[in-house]
């Protein structure tokens, strides 16, 4: 089966590519470093053409307001008209947990874009939910710190390392459409505050995190249940935090 991997370069893409082809099917890495801008439509009617599935698992390059929901939106109305002249059978993207109430964050407000673009578009497709990647707490630390001080609320997480987010989205891509939304999470829920303090103390980060229960995450304000699954059978990963950590390479 030929499955195309928009963002296919990147970290959980590259992943999935091999996840893919080591499955016997042929997954083709689409990214502008590749020749495929979903962005500004370059290469894409070449490399859908006897496409299947097409797995989204693109990002903005930018986080600004604006930046963001440009990308999600040109890239998606892109994508899926190129899917609809090449009769693609299955569109999955991934998004992320919480998306449709973090209404007040830039980012999410473009993911709901996103998402309903590929929910009118006519295409059978699968809407994936993901949690915080383990990868992005330096990110996200990083986001909230003042004066080597980061302050972040004790909202709940429940966060996943990236192989195990592109094991479970190449098996999604390859079961049928679900028209709908599944979620996909780490084994542990723990705290954001309390897990952004663990991982700086493990990295020998000197900065103070605090836990502040009004402090804003990427723009909005978390309830506690805010990032973490809403649905009753999200599907789960295997790599817990420690064993994650353990595997990355030691920092100088």
């Amino acid at each position: 089966m030929k499955i195309v991997v928009i963002g296919g370069t990147g970290l959980v893409g590259a992943k999935t590519v091999k996840i893919l082809r080591a499955a016997g099917h042929e997954a083709l890495a689409a990214a502008p470093s590749t020749g495929v801008d979903a962005l500004t439509g370059a290469g894409l009617a070449q490399a859908l053409a006897g496409a299947e599935v097409v797995l989204d698992l693109s990002n903005s390059p930018s986080f600004a307001d604006q930046a963001v929901l440009d990308f999600f939106q040109t890239s998606g109305r892109n994508l899926l008209a190129a899917e609809t002249v090449a009769g693609v059978r299955h569109h999955v993207a991934l998004s992320v947990v919480g998306t449709e109430g973090l209404q007040a964050s830039g980012y999410f407000r473009g993911k709901l874009a996103q998402e309903r673009l590929i929910k009118t578009a006519g295409i059978p497709y699968t809407i994936v939910h993901c949690t915080q990647f383990f990868e992005f707490l330096d990110s996200i630390a990083n986001a909230a710190a003042t004066d080597g001080t980061v302050h972040l609320p004790p909202a709940y997480v429940q966060p996943i390392a990236s192989d195990d987010v592109a094991a479970l989205v190449a098996d999604i891509a390859l079961a049928p459409p679900a028209n709908g939304t599944v979620e996909i999470a780490g084994p542990e829920r723990l705290r954001l505050s309390e897990l952004v303090a663990r991982h700086l103390d493990a990295t020998r980060d000197p900065r103070r995190v605090v836990s502040d229960v009004d402090a804003p995450y990427f723009g909005a304000r978390l309830a506690e249940g805010s990032l973490v699954p809403s649905g009753p059978s999200p599907r789960l990963g295997a790599i817990a935090f420690d064993t994650w950590f353990r595997a990355q390479p030691a920092r100088a």
